[in-house]
């Protein structure tokens, strides 16, 4: 029987994920030579090899491929298992990292920590703040929390929430320009589009066709485009949990707000499949979807 343990399983998976073994080391805070040794290890172990390595990083041989899809497997086991013992004794413990774009994090979830901290004290969460996708299981996040449909049938999906985006401009500019009055008038104002999310940029309205934001400005955040429409360079479509409570100090005007498509946007969180049966993850899971239904029913 092979002789190898858990973190050398670990090791290998994350060398596979990451494929570099600097990345690695980096995530380890050890020295590269001791994720070299520890992969020819594995190597050794197996009379074979694993890893193909190229000035273009490391890939898995057919026989790194098979290993790697038994370790992901395995330790995936005992992390249920660890984690059904931890429920058993009922304290929910270990990490739970979190990848969610800004105003995610920073207008709805932030605010639900303390309450979960006190229903789970033993829990840990790390907030990966990024308005960008994650590979997750490169990147080791155990839940992405998106808005819109999932586009692949690899994840566990659950439906958390929704979100309304509609059209915002300050008061200086509608002064300068004018207040558009119907869809079509939008072609002859200065419109700001999302650079990171090309979807974002087509308006929808409910009796009018679409229009194709665009203009001299953008940005790849809800965050920064919020902030170029209250400097008065354009209208912006701005999720409604931003934007409202600038409308409320005057900062912003809401535009079209009749013709405009504001149909809901489902806010979901995406797990790996497995995953998703993890105490820790569940309890997440659980406390978000309670959180989100009671405290922000129209965000």
């Amino acid at each position: 029987m092979v002789n190898l343990s858990f973190d050398d399983l670990r090791l290998f998976a994350r060398v596979a994920a990451l494929g570099t073994l600097s990345a690695v080391a980096r995530e380890r805070n050890v020295p590269v030579s001791q994720v070299s040794r520890g992969l020819q290890r594995i190597e050794a172990a197996y009379g074979t090899q694993l890893i193909l390595r190229s000035t273009h990083g490391l890939s898995l041989t057919p026989e790194g491929d098979i290993l790697h899809t038994y370790a992901v497997r395995i330790l995936d086991d005992v992390e249920a298992l660890d984690a059904e013992f931890s429920q058993s004794r009922d304290s929910i413990s270990g990490l739970v990292r979190v990848s969610m774009s800004a105003v995610v994090a920073q207008h709805l979830l932030v605010d639900s920590l303390p309450l979960l901290h006190l229903r789970h004290p033993h829990l840990r969460v790390d907030f990966r703040v990024d308005d960008a996708l994650v590979d997750m299981a490169r990147d080791g996040i155990d839940i992405a929390i998106r808005t819109g449909e999932p586009q692949f049938d690899t994840f566990v999906v659950r439906r958390l929430g929704q979100l309304h985006r509609h059209l915002y401009a300050s008061p200086a500019y509608l002064e300068a320009h004018g207040t558009p009055a119907q869809a079509d008038d939008l072609r002859q104002h200065a419109m700001i589009a999302n650079s990171q999310h090309k979807h974002l940029n087509i308006w929808q309205f409910k009796n009018a066709p679409p229009i194709h934001a665009q203009g001299p400005f953008s940005a790849d955040n809800t965050a920064t485009v919020a902030s170029m429409a209250i400097a008065g360079l354009g209208i912006a479509r701005i999720t409604s949990i931003v934007a409202e409570p600038l409308v409320t100090q005057g900062k912003l005007v809401k535009v079209l707000a009749e013709a405009i498509d504001d149909a809901p946007i489902a806010l979901s969180a995406f797990m790996l499949s497995g995953r998703h049966r993890l105490p820790k993850i569940r309890a997440c899971i659980d406390h978000w979807a309670q959180w989100l239904q009671t405290t922000s029913p129209t965000c």
